[in-house]
């Protein structure tokens, strides 16, 4: 598997990312994707984690944070694993407004799930679930 050093991951002072989930009411459904965007967060002091709706922080909220950073451009990666009527429709409505809103740029970057990696991500997990299972005789088969 393909590592970046932190050195690939310096961006300018004014440029943040913001790693955008759908959002629930249920904690541990946010919980889950605080989680998957850990790695991400650590590796990347200027990215954050927001959520489309029904879940703080909010998109406008983070985009407001980011500019009192003084962010000029920010890239939004949707958590999505395809892109549904909400990153066709609703994302870029919401993004048109938060930038014209902040006077500053804001990218929409294709959902995650179009990236190979990711791919190649699930392969690794269903393989460790098969080796696990395995190992497991009174796995659950229904």
């Amino acid at each position: 598997m393909y590592q970046k050093s932190e050195q690939e991951y310096t961006m300018s002072e004014n440029h943040q990312v913001i790693l955008l989930a759908h959002g629930s009411s249920d904690p541990q459904w946010c919980q889950t994707f605080e989680q998957l965007a850990k790695p991400t967060l650590e590796a990347i002091p200027e990215s954050a984690i927001a959520y489309m709706e029904l879940a703080e922080p909010s998109l406008d909220t983070a985009v407001a944070r980011a500019v009192r950073k003084g962010a000029k451009l920010i890239t939004v990666v949707p958590l999505f694993l395809a892109a549904g009527r909400h990153l066709r429709k609703d994302v870029p409505v919401m993004i048109n407004r938060l930038a014209s809103q902040h006077q500053l740029r804001i990218c929409l970057a294709p959902p995650i799930g179009q990236h190979p990696a990711l791919g190649m991500a699930v392969r690794e997990v269903v393989s460790d679930t098969l080796a696990t299972q395995s190992l497991m005789p009174e796995a659950i088969t229904s």
